[in-house]
């Protein structure tokens, strides 16, 4: 009898699993995700997976793949261009997140507390509503050397003109200045969307306890911001090791390697140079690399609690 009367509970506990993967309100959602899981394996996880045995390989689309272990990845760690690549990729990442987080931050405050205007959003989205490639070729105009409308404005008062793209010392932070105007605004809206989350009773119950605007904002504001700031900045940190169409459209790489980023990098050995496999391997360190930046920022900013429901 006690066997029987220990073993119940377990059956029961079994049937109420399978009820509710198996009930009619699940199978009918497994109906409306099948096409975009279809599309996940056969655009993502076939290619990766695929990208990952290209990687072990020496292969130049004329002939067929050769298998070579992990000379690859051997190559890539004592190749001193994908060191500078990476250094110059992290450049680029310490310039773009920090900035356009604040800045996205400080929007989005004071569209709540300024102005709700739906006009001003819209104006706020405009850039990242345009294409990388349009934007570059725009700021690519604006920021010639020599006819650019900016270096015309700063002759205007007594500064010489700047090389900007063209400059190893100003490319990336030109580039990084050009992304930070694209997506500034569609981040600002992510945390405006989650300011309007916070219950405003917290804020008038700080109001009559004393509280000014800046301690409502660090006690308040940020703390249950954090689930939106996580996803903007896993989001943006691993969009911003995979720049690419800024500049290639703009610097190519250059001066002397300067802009050169790990993706521009890769594509440049898979598609002037042939080598696939090589390429290959570096892209899966570049993944690899982000898998742990990722989990790293889960960790460290707690992304998966949110201090709205404690």
């Amino acid at each position: 009898m006690a066997i029987s009367t220990r073993a119940e509970p377990k059956i029961g506990r079994s049937k109420s699993l399978l009820h509710r993967l198996f009930n009619q309100e699940s199978i009918t959602a497994y109906i409306f995700i099948f096409p975009s899981l279809v599309g996940f394996f056969a655009f993502i996880v076939l290619p990766m997976i695929r990208g990952i045995q290209i990687s072990f390989t020496k292969w130049n689309l004329m002939r067929p793949p050769k298998f070579i272990g992990l000379e690859n990845y051997k190559d890539a760690f004592t190749d001193p261009v994908f060191w500078n690549a990476l250094k110059v990729t992290l450049e680029y990442v310490v310039l773009n997140i920090p900035l356009q987080t604040l800045i996205a931050l400080f929007m989005a405050v004071m569209m709540d507390r300024v102005t709700k205007s739906e006009i001003v959003r819209g104006i706020f989205i405009l850039p990242y509503l345009l294409s990388n490639v349009i934007v570059a070729m725009i700021w690519l105009w604006l920021l010639d050397p020599n006819l650019g409308f900016l270096n015309l404005l700063l002759q205007q008062f007594g500064i010489h003109k700047q090389a900007f793209f063209f400059s190893t010392t100003q490319g990336i932070p030109t580039i990084a200045a050009v992304n930070i105007w694209r997506h500034m605004g569609i981040n600002a809206l992510l945390f405006y969307a989650g300011i309007q989350g916070i219950p405003k009773t917290l804020y008038e119950a700080a109001t009559i306890d004393g509280a000014g605007e800046w301690g409502m904002f660090r006690r308040i504001t940020l703390p249950l911001l954090r689930p939106v700031t996580v996803f903007v900045l896993v989001t943006n940190v691993v969009g911003s090791f995979q720049v690419f169409d800024t500049i290639s459209v703009t610097t190519g790489g250059g001066p002397i390697d300067a802009t050169r980023v790990i993706v521009f990098y890769i594509v440049q050995n898979a598609f002037e140079l042939t080598k696939f496999g090589y390429a290959a391997a570096m892209s899966v360190i570049l993944f690899s690399i982000l898998i742990v930046i990722t989990l790293l920022q889960m960790r460290v900013l707690r992304g998966n609690s949110s201090d709205l429901s404690s």
